[in-house]
């Protein structure tokens, strides 16, 4: 019978120690990474247009995850029966934060950027904590010379904003951005609802670039398996997440809540689906403002569906 490890060693509670994600083991040397998941913090939010906060966010998110350490032995889930993030086999680390300099756009996001390229230098899969997100630009900078990748986004807003007064890296931009890469195949935009900042041109434009939109209620319509189907089979997906993809009722601390939003079920299923149907080779999960939610759920939520999208990945490989 396997035991789950509490017999040996520390017992080591989620409110003990440092708050590594997931108290994985801390790696400051960027040059030194040896592992098949590198956790990367960036906590930059001057990219935002309403309420700043999501700075706060990666070590929001470090806290909460600690709830999910697991004690020593994985996760076990009864109902796919399978134990998650084995100890054995888990190899993942905590590389800490870019740097960020306050009022300085470029020189943050190519500090984000150096971490990212130094992770997938690593051979390692990069999973980035913002953050606004505006992150994800640098993040899919970082994959130049990586091959081709089709980005798959759960989120309130279409973020397809090209330029105004300037503004070409804020959080409304990055999708737009990330579209003119000639290694991005695709966009699958998922989650799309209510006003945004987007107007109609942005969303015909999009779809110009190759990119499929989904709203919540398009999604629910056509059930998991009905929108996994209209993703490319067996391509390299990066994923970026927005928390307020999620409804404001689970995910109330971010900066742009949207009601109408995704519950936790439909984007687990999804990416559950999403790693069998081919290969995750990026992650990054954004706009987690811990201060508007004084209960931490919103913190909490971040974290239980990294956790369990990185066991789903790596138990998929």
């Amino acid at each position: 019978m396997t035991k789950h490890g509490y017999e040996s060693g520390r017992l080591n509670l989620p409110f003990v120690g440092i708050c590594t994600f997931g108290k994985f083991p801390y790696q400051a040397d960027w040059d030194a990474i040896d592992a098949d998941v590198a956790v990367l913090g960036a906590p930059y939010d001057m990219g935002t247009q309403w309420r700043s906060g999501a700075r706060m966010g990666p070590r929001g998110i470090r806290e909460a995850s600690t709830l999910f350490s697991f004690g020593h032995a994985g996760a076990y889930d009864f109902e796919d029966d399978v134990t998650y993030l084995p100890a054995e086999t888990t190899r993942i680390v905590d590389i800490g934060d870019a740097d960020i300099i306050h009022t300085d756009t470029i020189q943050s996001h190519a500090n984000i950027e150096a971490g990212v390229r130094k992770i997938l230098a690593a051979g390692a899969l990069p999973v980035v904590l913002g953050g606004d997100h505006s992150i994800n630009i640098p993040c899919i900078n970082a994959f130049d010379g990586e091959g081709p990748i089709h980005v798959v986004q759960i989120d309130a807003h279409l973020d397809f904003v090209d330029e105004r007064h300037g503004v070409r890296y804020g959080h409304g931009n990055p999708m737009r951005r990330a579209a003119e890469k000639p290694y991005v195949t695709g966009l699958s935009q998922i989650g799309i609802r209510n006003v945004s900042s987007t107007a109609r041109d942005g969303y015909e434009d999009a779809r110009k670039m190759g990119s499929d939109i989904q709203s919540v209620r398009h999604f629910r319509k056509l059930g998991v398996e009905g929108m996994l189907e209209r993703i490319p089979k067996g391509a390299r997906y990066y994923l970026t997440i927005d928390i307020d993809g999620f409804d404001p009722s689970i995910a109330p601390g971010t900066g742009t809540p949207s009601h109408g939003g995704f519950l936790y079920y439909e984007v687990l299923e999804f990416i559950d689906g999403l790693a069998k149907r081919g290969s995750i080779v990026g992650l990054d999960l954004v706009e987690v403002a811990p201060d508007y939610d004084p209960t931490g759920s919103t913190s909490t939520l971040a974290a239980q569906i990294l956790m369990n999208t990185l066991g789903r990945i790596l138990h998929h490989r």
